[in-house]
């Protein structure tokens, strides 16, 4: 019995250290640009979301500064008319909506210079979409300035 604890021990150690062992990754400083793909609508129609670009800043190995910007499949820039119908808020609820999910990308970027690691950035509900966008398009910024 104390030779399998002992197995179990050890392999559990070996797993630890193996699991606990990151490649670390380190960043040419500069800054740099990333573009997550198009989010089309989920039945291939074009009622998607678009698209979302992040521009990063890399000094002294750390992410200094952070924008996340969303446009329309059409490359419209998201801004204080996304929610709009003909310049008017026609539905009030999706408007607020609209500018909450828009409200996100700010948010997600300053997460995102506090913490220094894209781990770290929650998604906020209501903005899911803008999240998954954020994350693609940070991994494509970050891939860039790998060393």
């Amino acid at each position: 019995m104390k030779k399998y604890f002992a197995l179990a021990l050890v392999g559990s150690l070996a797993l630890s250290i193996f699991v606990g062992c990151k490649e670390s990754v380190t960043y040419k400083d500069g800054t740099y640009t990333g573009r997550s793909s198009l989010y089309e609508g989920e039945d291939g129609s074009d009622d998607g979301n678009g698209y979302g670009e992040v521009s990063i800043t890399i000094q002294d190995g750390t992410i200094t500064d952070c924008s996340f910007l969303t446009y329309e499949l059409d490359g419209t820039l998201k801004d204080e008319d996304y929610g709009k119908e003909g310049g008017q808020v026609a539905n009030k609820d999706y408007y607020n909506k609209a500018q909450k999910a828009n409200a996100a990308c700010a948010e997600y970027a300053n997460m995102l210079i506090s913490s220094g690691s894209l781990d770290d950035v929650d998604a906020i509900s209501g903005a899911t979409i803008n999240y998954n966008e954020f994350v693609e398009a940070v991994e494509n910024a970050l891939a860039e300035a790998a060393e």
